[in-house]
């Protein structure tokens, strides 16, 4: 089976920093991104790493703050300089066959809430 465990949310005070991370287990990845859904806010990608070659790509508003990186079969999210508007709920999400910036990605996490205050 399929599985992709999220863990690292916490509250934490603006300026401050998280490191997130997912167990990914249950298939080969071809590529791996961290996403995030704020309350009343439609889902949107925050950063994709490709696992092959480790080439990374981010959403405008994480570059310079966030970093993206695998370790085989865990990925993290670091994140630095949170501020409020990073609260979210953020998921971890894998793509076997395709994907292309943020699309493709079929396995999903449960999600690791991430709040600044």
């Amino acid at each position: 089976d399929v599985q992709l465990v999220e863990s690292g949310g916490d509250s934490v005070q603006a300026g401050g920093s998280l490191r997130l991370s997912c167990v990914a287990s249950g298939y080969s990845s071809l590529c791996m991104a961290w996403y995030r859904q704020a309350p009343g806010k439609e889902r949107e990608g925050v950063a994709v790493i490709y696992s092959k070659d480790g080439t990374t790509y981010y959403a405008n508003f994480a570059r310079g703050r966030f970093t993206i990186s695998q370790d085989k079969n865990l990925v993290y999210l670091q994140m630095n300089n949170l501020k409020p508007e990073d609260t979210a709920t953020y998921y971890c999400a894998g793509a076997e066959l395709y994907c292309s910036g943020f699309q493709g990605f079929g396995y999903w996490g449960q999600g690791t809430q991430v709040t600044v205050s």
